[in-house]
């Protein structure tokens, strides 16, 4: 994961006009091309609970894998289920909402050609940050390296100076699995010495519940 860095190169007076009204129309090419990826989504989306879990399958349908993919990520430490692990025989993963985000971003990744190395640096500093942080990230990548832009202004200068081929605002992403989640099954994460089959919770049901008594 690299930080995106402005850079500024000094020109003589003579052509500094020119350079000056070439670099603006560059720069709002740069713009117009990173409002139609979708890559300057600035809204905050809303806060998500920390204590409902999601089971493998739905993970999967949230975040576009297959099960063998949610299983190979997570018996090689690159996404791990941060709300249970599996433990022995008949048990189930559950997954937080923050988990499922990176599932997505880490598959967008892979389909462009990023290499794994470079996703498990990527995903490794997602983990440092806070979950209201990520939704404020673009991701942009050169199918080589990964930089985070935290800014629209940074988002513009790579795609300006061509390092940024592929670009992931994550508070899109966050919609998007956000959106997935309201109609798929989710439930209350419960402590490891509790047996979870005592607490079931459905919020799917839950919603439902509310709907009609709303």
């Amino acid at each position: 994961m690299r930080e995106s860095r402005r850079s500024a190169v000094a020109v003589s007076s003579g052509e500094g006009n020119k350079a000056d009204q070439h670099d603006s129309a560059q720069r709002e090419s740069a713009r117009e091309r990173a409002g139609e990826q979708g890559l300057l989504f600035d809204e905050r989306p809303a806060a998500v609970r920390d204590d409902i879990g999601y089971r493998g399958p739905t993970a999967c349908a949230a975040a576009g894998i297959t099960y063998r993919q949610l299983d190979y990520w997570a018996r090689t430490d690159l996404v791990q289920p941060t709300i249970r692990a599996a433990q022995g025989s008949g048990s189930q993963r559950l997954y937080s909402f923050r988990d499922i985000l990176v599932l997505k971003v880490v598959k967008r990744l892979l389909d462009t050609g990023v290499s794994l190395q470079q996703i498990r640096t990527a995903v490794q500093h997602l983990r440092d940050r806070g979950v209201n942080d990520l939704a404020q990230i673009t991701l942009m990548s050169d199918g080589v390296s990964v930089y985070e832009c935290t800014s629209a202004d940074e988002v513009i200068d790579l795609l300006q100076g061509g390092q940024g081929v592929f670009g992931i605002a994550l508070g899109r992403v966050w919609r998007e699995v956000e959106g997935s989640l309201a109609e798929l099954p989710g439930e209350l994460a419960v402590g490891p010495d509790t047996d979870e089959a005592d607490h079931p919770s459905d919020e799917l049901a839950q919603r439902r519940r509310a709907r009609r008594t709303g």
